[in-house]
Parts: C-alpha cells; sequence; structure tokens
C-alpha cells in the first residue's frame, strides 16, 4: 500500500498541478486519488493559493537532516547486506570525504525508519544442502503416520552442557515479523559440551554406537542429521515451560511435583497439534 502525501511531502510542481487541475474542473476528490495525497491535503493547498495569490514554498521548520539521501541509503544497504553489522561498523562504512559523518545515534535512527531494529537472532543448526534434502525427505515419509506407527517410538529431550564460559549474546538488525528468516538467524555449528540424545548425529552413527544398540535389540527410527527441530518432545517441554512461567518453587521436590502435574495435564490436542514439528523452539 502506497502512503499517502502528507502535506510537507507535496512538492511545489505538485501544488502548481493541483491548482491547475482544480482550475480545469477536477474535483478534490479526483485531485487526492491522482496524487495520492489527502483530501485535506488538498484543500490545504488550494486554500493558500487563494489566500496568497500565488504558492509559497515555505522554509520546513525545525533541525535540517545532517544525512544526504545517498548515506540514508548506503546505511540501510550496509546493515542488508550483513545483519550483524553493528552502528558503529556501519558509521565507518558510510564515512566520506565528501559527505558529513553521521552520529552512532543518527545511523540508528536511520535503521530503525527503515524497519531495521536490534533483536537478539533465532540460534539455529546450519544445515547443509544434503541434510535439507534429508529432511524434506524424512518429513514427507512420516507426514501420514498415525498414532499406531508412533506408539513403537520413543522420543528423548536433549540436554546441554558448557565446559566453561558462557553463550554470550549476539545482536542483529532486521524488519519486524523476520526472526526465523534464514538471512536473519545466527548459525551454529558443534563444539565443546555436548548434547544427550541418540538424534542420528555423526558421531552417533559409529560402528561401536551401531553394535552397542544391536546387541541390546533397540531398533533406531531413521533420523535426519542437524535436525533436533523435528524432535516432537522439544514441543512439549515449551508447553510445560509456558504453563509454569510465574510459578515458584520452594524445593526440588516442589518442583518436580509440579512439573508432573502440568505433564499429566497435557491433553492429547497438544500432541497433535505438535505433528506439524514448526522449528522455532
Amino acid at each position: 500500500m502506497v502512503r499517502p502525501l502528507g502535506r510537507k511531502n507535496i512538492s511545489q510542481d505538485i501544488r502548481k498541478a493541483i491548482v491547475i487541475g482544480f482550475r480545469s474542473g477536477c474535483s478534490k476528490d479526483v485531485l487526492a486519488q491522482q496524487f495520492t495525497c489527502s483530501k485535506r491535503a488538498i484543500e490545504n493547498v488550494l486554500k493558500q493559493f487563494r489566500d496568497e495569490g500565488a504558492l509559497v514554498e515555505r522554509k520546513s521548520p525545525g533541525r535540517p537532516r545532517i544525512t544526504s539521501k545517498n548515506v540514508d541509503r548506503n546505511i540501510v544497504r550496509a546493515s542488508r547486506e550483513d545483519p550483524q553489522r553493528s552502528s558503529t561498523d556501519i558509521q565507518m562504512i558510510v564515512k566520506s570525504p565528501n559527505e558529513v559523518t553521521p552520529s552512532l545515534r543518527t545511523v540508528r535512527r536511520r535503521l530503525q525508519h527503515a524497519g531495521l531494529h536490534g533483536r537478539r537472532p533465532a540460534k539455529k543448526p546450519s544445515i547443509s544442502k544434503k541434510n535439507r534434502i534429508a529432511r524434506v525427505a524424512w518429513a514427507k515419509a512420516h507426514l501420514h503416520w498415525g498414532r499406531q506407527e508412533w506408539a513403537n517410538h520413543v522420543f528423548s529431550d536433549e540436554s546441554k552442557f558448557n565446559l566453561f564460559g558462557t553463550d554470550g549474546i549476539k545482536w542483529i538488525r532486521r524488519p519486524v515479523g523476520c526472526r526465523f528468516d534464514p538471512s536473519y538467524q545466527l548459525q551454529t555449528v558443534k563444539h565443546g559440551g555436548g548434547s544427550v540424545m541418540q538424534d542420528n548425529d555423526p558421531k552417533h552413527t559409529s560402528k561401536h554406537i551401531k553394535d552397542w544398540f544391536r546387541r541390546r535389540h533397540v531398533n533406531l527410527l531413521d533420523w535426519p542429521s542437524q535436525s533436533p527441530d523435528l524432535n516432537p518432545i522439544e514441543h512439549l517441554w515449551e508447553h510445560v515451560e509456558r504453563q509454569l512461567r510465574g510459578i515458584r518453587a520452594s524445593n526440588a521436590n516442589q518442583k518436580f511435583d509440579q512439573l508432573q502435574f502440568v505433564w499429566q495435564a497435557i491433553p492429547m490436542s497438544a500432541v497433535i497439534d505438535a505433528k506439524g514439528y514448526p522449528t522455532k523452539y
């Protein structure tokens, strides 16, 4: 949808065209539609012409913008090329001997005006092309499985252990509503620590591991690598966490009782709703 022109955005040439059109017999509604502005803006232009006998271009009040349109475009372009660039990085990129260097606050304002706001990126596994194809094939193969097929399968949740340090916090700039757009995600790779889960990860499919499962007569479900989001238990734990948000426990036993109560109260509809395996958790 095209944004209507406001009073300050109507150029002198358009003002003259409005007066000429009105004198030629065009109605205010037609002029407003033709020039993509409000009827009130048309009336203001015509009123100024009647009162002053001419269209005087008044100087806009307030402090003029320090950046040119070219610098504004370069600021937005620099952020879209690499969403992880900070305002300091962008300031250095757009610096030019022929232009005034914008302040960090100005850079942030230009980005916000373009709809690019600082946000923490969603962390998702870096998925290779081979595994993307495998994920789609797996989803299609199990798309129509029902209760009988899934009854003989058990899913486990995964637990992460940091050997040292913390995960830290990173920021990106992105438009509203694009949190899970791959362009604005923080790609992660496996390192240090680890996770407790048999999800057909390459390091879980060695001959030694396969022999261990074979000796214990454990049948494994085919599972594409780099796909923790396909595990439905992830969504159930998210549901439990949401239900207990804000509810305190005085000790570990009380917390366990709370978890057990919420878990047993999960309706089958919640399990059915999770069959689509959304990847935002």
